[in-house]
């Protein structure tokens, strides 16, 4: 994010001074006008990461936190240090250049990006078409989603972990079965029980066994004081599989309490496998909690900065298309199994748990980013000319080279981390890496620029009642 803020800047002053600003000025101006596109970026982003608390989890919590703290430093940098640095280097800016003629954001009214605006202002709802068609197909995979935890026999082949993972569940030799790295256990609390502990340790072991799902069921053994009675039950697949999740939901739901019934005494499941899945269930419950107060907070601080409502509603909205193709190709690459190979994945593996809580609130503030640059420079010219056509072709002609050249940099650090042995670290990798690619060009550069060619003057429509209660953003 530092990456973008600071070409943001440095290529809108670098255009100041090509076209003759002297270079105090030309940084003056860069701060004043661009500089509130990076603070409304990064407030977006901080937003969004702080509601990760909204999910109950402390850990996923500290973890918003501590990255709202890296956003907070790195746009502070971006309006103070990146102006200072501006200011040293004044119109030496350009001494070393690839190009005779420096190019910053346009080469003039009718270089590429200008006439691929015009391109999209003649033909809008081809593109709108196409833009959709390939985001819905990249979401596709979104609805078979299955969350889960990654155990250790997704690690590397030949580590440690992989070989006590397989030689434990080997069936066939000398292992226990795919359950036992993945056993639950069972605590029945015998406090206020009617029965005898040898009457609920056989009802407890007899209706248990014959549950569907379970391989064994060990004796259960009470405490010193018999309160309490501790058993194992293993189920027959691995604690990844989706078998093991449905048998963790039938314990729970229905076969330990029917066990219990009539005795007076309340069974818990307990153990990694059933913690895991516990907090599956519990990020399931609070995603749509989490995706609303993002949406909501960014919808109103994009509606006080643009003074419309149409603009937010549109950003949101294709924010949210831009979630959703994300996770279709992480359900695809990992969980279908596409990438094995590619990734070096010996098997296909359910989507970790808190992943999608962490790519949507990073998703939607990268892809904010790229947003929010893109409308300030149309919220510029159209304030200067009230057109429409032009607003949207000059913004999108003076922001299409810094957004792919920002996103091509955020792309290549994202894929780096591919090379990591851990799975959540690829899946979290790929999925930001895929999430800006599909943002920086289909999202930013052929949907929205095509949706608002098509609403014309109504994108900026905004009731006048609403108007004057909203307050007036400046920087």
């Amino acid at each position: 994010m530092g990456i973008d803020y600071a070409l943001f800047l440095i290529t809108r002053f670098r255009q100041y001074v090509i076209d003759g600003d002297d270079p105090r000025t030309a940084v003056g101006r860069t701060t004043a006008v661009s500089g509130k596109a990076v603070l409304v970026a990064a407030g977006t982003v901080a937003v969004a990461l702080l509601s990760l608390y909204a999910c109950g989890l402390t850990m996923i919590g500290r973890l918003g936190l501590a990255a709202t703290v890296a956003v907070v430093v790195t746009a502070a940098a971006a309006l103070t240090l990146v102006p200072a640095a501006m200011g040293l280097v004044g119109s030496r800016v350009d001494v070393l250049r690839v190009r005779r003629t420096p190019v910053a954001e346009s080469s003039g009214d009718h270089d590429g990006w200008h006439r691929y605006a015009r391109l999209v202002a003649r033909h809008p709802w081809r593109f709108l078409s196409a833009g959709l068609a390939l985001v819905a197909l990249c979401a596709i995979p979104l609805f078979s989603m299955r969350l889960g935890h990654i155990d250790d026999g997704a690690d590397p082949v030949g580590s440690t972990t992989r070989d006590a993972y397989d030689w434990t569940a080997h069936a066939d030799g000398p292992g226990f079965g795919p359950g036992v790295n993945g056993s639950f256990t069972l605590v029945v609390d015998l406090a206020h029980a009617t029965a005898s502990s040898d009457r609920i340790t056989d009802r407890v072991t007899d209706g248990l066994s014959g549950t569907d799902g379970v391989a064994r069921v060990a004796p259960p053994r009470s405490s010193p004081d018999g309160k309490v009675l501790v058993t194992t039950v293993v189920p027959a697949t691995g604690p990844q599989s989706a078998g093991t999740a449905a048998l963790f939901d039938t314990l729970t739901g229905t076969a330990v309490p029917a066990a219990l019934e009539g005795t007076g005494a309340t069974g818990y499941l307990t153990g990694s496998t059933a913690g895991h899945l516990e907090f599956r269930d519990t990020v399931t419950e609070r995603l749509p909690l989490i995706i609303g107060i993002v949406l909501v907070s960014a919808f109103l601080l994009l509606t006080v900065v643009f003074r419309s409502l149409v603009i937010p509603l549109k950003a949101v909205a294709l924010n949210l298309l831009t979630t959703g193709a994300s996770y279709g190709v992480l359900v695809a690459v990992f969980q279908w199994g596409w990438g094995d190979g590619l990734l070096g994945l010996s098997e296909p593996v359910p989507i970790e748990s808190y992943v999608p809580m962490m790519m949507f609130a990073i998703v939607f503030g990268l892809s904010m980013d790229y947003e929010i640059f893109l409308l300030s420079r149309i919220a510029e010219e159209w304030h200067a000319t009230q057109g429409n056509e032009r607003s949207v072709g000059t913004g999108l002609a003076l922001t299409g080279r810094v957004i792919t050249c920002a996103a091509f940099i955020m792309t290549a650090v994202f894929l780096s981390f591919t090379g990591s042995p851990a799975v959540v670290v690829k899946m979290l990798a790929l999925g930001l890496a895929v999430s800006v690619v599909l943002d920086a060009t289909v999202i930013r550069l052929v949907l929205m620029p095509s949706l608002m060619f098509l609403m014309g003057r109504a994108n900026w429509w905004l009731p006048g009642w609403l108007d004057r209660r909203l307050p007036r953003a400046t920087v």
